[in-house]
């Protein structure tokens, strides 16, 4: 490397560095990630520079024509649409380390070493099954496909049958010549996008969170090892980068979950029938006394008049955002209802659950959409010891995150999953579609709780009537 390609690529290095810790804190999100994509330009830049085709037409449209389709993307997506996109990314990356791979093995007769044939393979591998994986996490965070888990007969079997039959073409293909080497990484290829789709069908929504984070990862390890195979040390570096903090994020939302990244991903996290049932257990955290039984015997508009009195007579509320927020799009509403109570001096703050949402982070991107200012939103850990002294809390659009049976059912799917501890309130609203089980398939015992006021149907007419109650 010259001295200019060695001040350009730590450059780039030190902006994505700098672009990663900026986005830990939504403060500076904004800013990180317009730094991040500086930074990508920039090694676009220092590539073009290095292989001296700045001036090559084909590859000059092909970067004005991806940056156009990205512009119309971006622009086209809703804050609900952000999930499925950001697979979609991370598929687009595993496809294009799966594109410069192919190449080299087509060229293999320009590759230095069998080094970097044998990075080639692995870099298909890893890019191929990444972009196949992620098209089908994206289709079930879009609802075309189902996103309950996907078993096959002898599932468990057919993933490590395929992941030995991709790596021993991709290994034996490195080393031999002509068409038989072409047909071993072909047929490897082929396992390899079979293989992601395999492994992401078997992967149900409510698990969406950790599959993202570890496409990513996947995204940014094919990207490293294809810097192996084309000999590019600013490619392994940043792809690194990016698959080291996948993989950070990816232990994170395992541990918010309480769950292993094994059972996630062999399916061991689907729906089961619970061993104990939590009303017969003896650690099932009693419900606080405090509102008649009456409450149920209420007629819908009686119940938001309830509700409102509650919201009104708060000192105190703690809203608790879920992915039916973002299926109804209430973050408006729930704005709307934020200056409201702040505007008569009541407190309120946001309880914000690792894993709401379908990505990590998406309760946090809905509510900054809105306006909604940071310092209000807490994390999980800061605010459940606060639950007990909170007036009311306006459950919107979450289930299994506030589910006490996560607390007492052993053998279901949310047994020893940290949650929110709304059950502690001593007055409760629930906005949410309806009493049915979210993704893990446990009914909720908070709604059996007398000191809590349902209101069934879509959260963003909920809270709009509830408003106007309020007024």
């Amino acid at each position: 490397m010259t001295v200019t390609e060695i001040v350009v690529s730590t450059a780039v290095v030190l902006a994505v560095l700098t672009g990663i810790r900026l986005l830990s804190s939504p403060k500076t999100a904004v800013a990180g990630n317009r730094l991040g994509a500086l930074a990508m330009l920039g090694a676009i830049v220092a590539v073009l520079l290095r292989n001296q085709v700045v001036d090559a037409p084909l590859l000059l449209a092909g970067l004005v024509a991806g940056g156009l389709i990205g512009i119309a993307l971006a622009a086209r997506t809703t804050m609900l649409g952000i999930p499925q996109l950001v697979a979609l990314f991370n598929g687009l990356g595993g496809l294009a380390s799966f594109g410069v791979a192919a190449l080299v093995v087509l060229e293999r007769a320009q590759a230095p070493t069998t080094l970097n044939i044998a990075a080639s393979g692995l870099a298909m591998i890893v890019g191929g099954a990444t972009f196949s994986g992620s098209m089908i996490a994206a289709a079930k965070l879009a609802r075309k496909m189902n996103q309950r888990p996907m078993l096959l007969p002898g599932h468990g079997r057919l993933c490590v049958a395929l992941l030995i039959v991709m790596t021993t073409l991709a290994v034996s293909g490195a080393f031999m010549e002509g068409r038989v080497s072409y047909a071993a990484m072909a047929g490897a290829a082929v396992a390899a996008l079979v293989f992601g789709v395999v492994f992401s069908i078997r992967i149900g929504g409510a698990d969406m969170p950790v599959t993202i984070a570890l496409l990513n990862a996947l995204s940014g390890m094919a990207a490293a090892i294809c810097g192996f195979a084309v000999e590019n040390e600013l490619l392994i570096a940043i792809g690194a980068i990016v698959g080291s903090a996948g993989l950070i994020l990816t232990k994170i939302m395992c541990r918010a979950m309480n769950r292993s990244l094994r059972d996630i991903l062999t399916g061991g996290t689907a729906c089961a029938p619970a061993a104990k049932s939590p009303t017969d257990s003896a650690d099932e955290p009693p419900a606080p006394e405090s509102a008649p039984e009456e409450r149920a015997e209420q007629t819908p508009e009686q119940k938001i008049e309830t509700a409102a009195t509650l919201i009104r007579d708060a000192k105190s509320v703690m809203v608790v955002p879920g992915y039916g927020m973002a299926l109804s799009q209430a973050q408006t509403e729930v704005k709307r209802l934020f200056d409201r109570l702040s505007a008569q001096d009541t407190d309120v703050k946001f309880a914000i659950h690792p894993v709401a949402g379908r990505m990590p982070g998406h309760m946090n991107v809905l509510l900054a959409e809105v306006d909604i200012p940071y310092d209000r939103l807490m994390e999980l850990e800061d605010v459940n010891p606060l639950f007990a002294d909170i007036d009311a809390v306006l459950v919107v659009g979450a289930c299994d995150v506030v589910n006490p049976a996560a607390i007492s059912a052993e053998g279901t799917p949310i047994y020893g999953m940290p949650i929110l501890h709304v059950h502690e309130a001593k007055n409760t609203i629930v906005c949410n579609l309806d009493a049915k089980p979210g993704y893990s398939g446990v009914d909720n015992p908070l709604y059996e709780n007398n000191n809590v006021v349902k209101l069934w149907g879509n959260a963003a007419e909920t809270l709009a009537a509830l408003i106007d109650k309020l007024s």
